[in-house]
């Protein structure tokens, strides 16, 4: 029956009955409750309070202790004994939930300052359990005496009733640091989460102090003083933008990495094989883990070089130890363990926590003024609580002194008096006493009225007098309080301070896919059709002159190797149109392909129009301001510019040089003020000339540049490469009686010169060549015809390569159909420029020598890795 209210009565109760079912909306009713819940999880488990950094269930565990009297001095107890306390007493949770924080209070390498000495297995950094409650014992730390609990009795802070209201408990510990950064914390509530990692104690107070002595001390200041967490494991933080966001705005990723060297192991006393010894780990790492992931990368190869892996740390220290492969690259296999293992990982900061009950993200500053905050707040409430207790006693003494002073009459009223309350009103009433004074003369031993506890009396009453004035002085002077402030971190410094763990390295980062690839020598191929390819230089063992080779690519139809280099993976590929457009990729990024692979399209890796063709190709390991490229165009053109200005080359290109419609950039080399430059023509003639202001001016990237050499009919420069500036210095300053017939081009005069190296390699299109001593290429003024360079022993022969070179380097020959010849130059005869050569590769019938290239030398291993690999 509906009740005219809208309550509906129910069915079969009596007409006026109470019972009432009362409409609520569900929504509302969700809403209602799960706040209520959320806001439990949040203030009563998971987030620590700003002031003490503790949660609740630590505090508790800490406090039960304390009044256990398991303090650092005395004997451990059972870890059973001390959980049941804190069930029966605060907690009434889970023995599992208090057992399992009691032992992260304990574990070193959880805790950057335990605060609880715990006895027995307490698990380990191999994410090993500890032992059951009933084997472990536990005591607390020295320092969470001196920092958490001295001065609880003060009444310091505010205890409430427990769960049942048979026991009082404080709501917040009289933190003497801020442990909510000396420790950390970490947890999650309801709608929100907090993750703040560990510092280092004595940096933690010169902060504080630093901010007592400044209040206005600012972020940058603040963190030179603490300048980043200080982890248990110790371990590393890279750079310091991460720290900087999490200090200034409370949240950030600080990206920690394990501490690792490459050693070199010793079989029966002797070098054996490299290995990578890891000592530290990363904050809450776990060893086994790592060991197992590693092991499992290993297994799918998808981590190389690896031989085997054994975790050798004992009680002294942590030792993991990762054999290496002979063949590997022990920098590079580091480098891959940081970046696809937990040897690096990242630390994402979010500092939250209860300030007056509400949950706030707190920067650095903040924290730390909270703290300040606070601990003025505790010492006041203490010297509060020092003062009443002095003027109690005070009093009580002035009633004694009272009683001194008239003492026969004081015993007579005792004696006459019928009973102590009779005694007490008298007292009371004759000598103006107050009934507590009353009640301590009545108390007083005969002993205390004696002369010499009279004047212990006088002197008590003399020293409270004192300490009352000093406690009100404290009370009416904030300098004061912060005194007391600094006197005390000073003392807790001095006696619980530790060094730093942590190691910041002024790195920002991550690797970048550079550190993770070998810089192994290589060579680098584009066919007339645009495809690229690289190839270990290693797949060419050195032959001896005039064999044939191996196969470079598989030439299908007419197409044929029209560029050829060698670089190093880690060198940059400066590609250039004929066009004058520069295009830049990474060498370690042109796919590796073997010797009869075709190769990828150069359109895939670079935007390439198809109306231009990549004429030259050349591999720069850094864009140093001294060095410029010079460029020389089939019109004859040639003209240097600073290599610095192509260092940041768009993805579509960068104009190198401008062009006249009908010609086109042909060659680019690298050089220096004060090198040379020889330039070859297809019909043998060379023209060797100084890279200065004079014979040529640096001009910018649209510049033309200007006229390098005079040409023939039918001639067309062919070949360029640069001499070093010494080179060109001995060229210039030799005194050779050269005939007047050999200034001119046509003549071919041997010239008398010495022996040494350098040499000038001449190569023509049939496989011939021959070594030229530098000094037979004089110096001349740009323009003109040159000398020449080579006498062709069969018609129709051109030039194909001038290249510089001295002893004990290797050089490759590419034919026009990618057959590969490796070559010692010492393999390689000395012969004047009038002389034909001798064969340096065998072709095949209607094959020609397209290319000839010097192998860069093998960089040792310091030359591999740059700053962030050394780390």
């Amino acid at each position: 029956m509906a009740d005219p209210t809208g309550s509906i009565t129910p069915e079969g109760s009596p007409e006026g009955s109470t019972e009432r079912i009362i409409q609520t909306d569900l929504r509302s009713e969700m809403s209602r409750s799960y706040l209520e819940y959320a806001m439990s999880v949040i203030v009563g488990r998971a987030l620590p309070d700003a002031r003490d950094g503790l949660k609740p269930v630590h505090r508790r565990i800490l406090y039960a202790m304390y009044e256990l009297g398991l303090t650092s001095d005395r004997p451990y107890r059972k870890c059973a004994r001390v959980v049941g306390e804190v069930l029966g007493k605060y907690h009434p949770h889970g023995d599992t939930a208090v057992y399992d924080a009691l032992v992260r209070m304990a574990q070193s390498f959880s805790m950057r300052a335990p605060l609880i000495d715990g006895h027995g297995n307490f698990g380990s950094v191999d994410n090993d359990p500890p032992a059951a409650m009933r084997y472990t014992e536990s005591r607390l730390q020295s320092l969470t005496t001196d920092s958490l609990l001295e001065d609880i009795e003060a009444e310091t802070v505010d205890f409430i009733d427990n769960f049942d209201g048979s026991q009082q408990e404080p709501t917040v510990m009289p933190a003497r640091l801020p442990h909510l950064l000396l420790n950390g914390s970490s947890g999650i509530a309801v709608g929100m989460a907090t993750n703040i990692p560990p510092h280092n104690l004595g940096e933690l107070i010169d902060g504080v102090l630093a901010l007592i002595a400044n209040p206005e001390l600012d972020d940058r200041s603040l963190m030179s003083i603490i300048p980043g967490p200080d982890f248990p494991t110790g371990g590393q933080i890279l750079g310091r933008q991460g720290i900087r966001e999490t200090y200034s705005g409370g949240r950030g990723s600080i990206t920690m990495r394990g501490v690792a060297a490459i050693e070199t192991l010793e079989v029966k006393g002797r070098p054996d094989r490299d290995a990578v010894i890891i000592t530290e780990l990363p904050y809450q790492t776990n060893k086994a883990a790592l060991i197992e992931r590693i092991a499992e990368l290993v297994n799918d190869k998808k981590l190389e070089g690896i031989s085997d892996i054994r975790d050798e740390s004992d009680r002294d220290g942590m030792r993991i130890v990762i054999e290496l492969r002979r063949d590997a690259y022990p920098q590079v296999v580091l480098n891959n363990l940081y970046k696809i293992t937990p040897l690096q990982n990242n630390f994402s900061a979010y500092m939250l926590a209860l300030v007056k009950g509400e949950p706030l993200v707190l920067n650095l500053r903040r924290m730390l003024q909270v703290f300040i905050e606070f601990r003025i707040e505790t010492i006041e409430r203490r010297t509060r609580y020092l003062l009443r207790k002095a003027e109690e006693r005070d009093h009580i003494l002035l009633g004694l002194l009272v009683a001194l002073n008239d003492l026969d009459a004081i015993i007579k009223l005792i004696r006459g008096a019928a009973d102590a309350a009779t005694a007490r009103q008298e007292l009371t009433a004759q000598h103006g006493l107050t009934d507590i004074q009353a009640d301590a003369i009545l108390q007083m031993q005969l002993r205390r009225l004696t002369a010499l506890e009279a004047d212990k009396i006088r002197l008590e009453h003399e020293d409270l007098l004192a300490k009352i004035a000093n406690y009100k002085n404290i009370l009416e002077n904030r300098e004061r309080v912060l005194e007391i402030i600094e006197t005390e971190l000073k003392q807790l410094k001095e006696k619980h301070s530790t060094p730093r763990r942590t190691e910041i390295l002024d790195l920002e980062g991550g690797l970048e896919d550079i550190d993770l690839i070998a810089n192994e020598r290589s060579v680098v191929l584009l066919t007339e059709n645009g495809y690229l390819k690289r190839m270990p230089v290693s797949e060419f063992e050195s032959t001896s002159r005039g064999t044939r080779g191996k196969a470079g690519t598989k030439s299908q139809g007419e197409e044929a190797v029209c560029l050829f280099i060698s670089c190093n993976d880690h060198d940059s590929l400066l590609l250039f149109s004929d066009r004058g457009v520069v295009y830049s990729v990474p060498a370690y990024r042109v796919p590796i392909a073997s010797r009869a692979a075709k190769g990828t399209p150069i359109v895939q890796l670079l935007p390439i129009p198809r109306e231009e063709k990549i004429t030259s190709i050349l591999a720069v390991s850094a864009f140093e301001e001294e060095v410029q490229l010079l460029m020389l165009t089939s019109g004859g053109y040639i003209k240097r510019t600073l290599l610095s200005a192509f260092s940041n080359i768009r993805a579509n290109g960068l104009i190198a040089i401008g062009l006249e419609p009908s010609d086109a950039l042909r060659w680019v080399r690298l050089a220096k003020v004060g090198d040379s430059v020889l330039i070859g023509s297809l019909k043998g003639m060379a023209i060797h000339f100084r890279i200065s202001d004079d014979e040529l001016r640096p001009l910018g990237r649209s510049a033309r540049g200007v006229r390098a050499m005079a040409l023939r009919a039918g001639d067309s420069l062919m070949s360029m490469d640069v001499l070093p500036k010494d080179l060109a210095d001995r060229i210039a300053n030799s005194n050779l009686e050269i005939a007047d017939a050999a200034a001119d081009a046509d003549a071919d005069v041997d010239v008398p010169t010495t022996s040494e190296g350098p040499w000038v390699l001449v190569a023509t299109a049939s496989g011939l060549g021959k070594r030229v001593p530098v000094d037979q290429f004089r110096l001349q003024k740009r323009a003109g015809m040159g000398l020449r360079g080579i006498k062709f022993r069969r018609d129709g022969d051109t030039l194909v390569g001038l290249r510089v070179m001295g002893e004990e380097e290797e050089l490759l020959l590419v034919s026009e159909r990618g057959v590969i010849v490796r070559l010692q130059s010492d393999a390689i005869p000395q012969q004047s420029r009038a002389a034909t050569g001798v064969r340096l590769q065998k072709l095949d019938s209607g094959d020609r020598l397209a290319e000839v290239v010097l192998v860069p030398p093998a960089l040792e291993l310091e030359e591999e890795v740059g700053a962030e690999a050394e780390a």
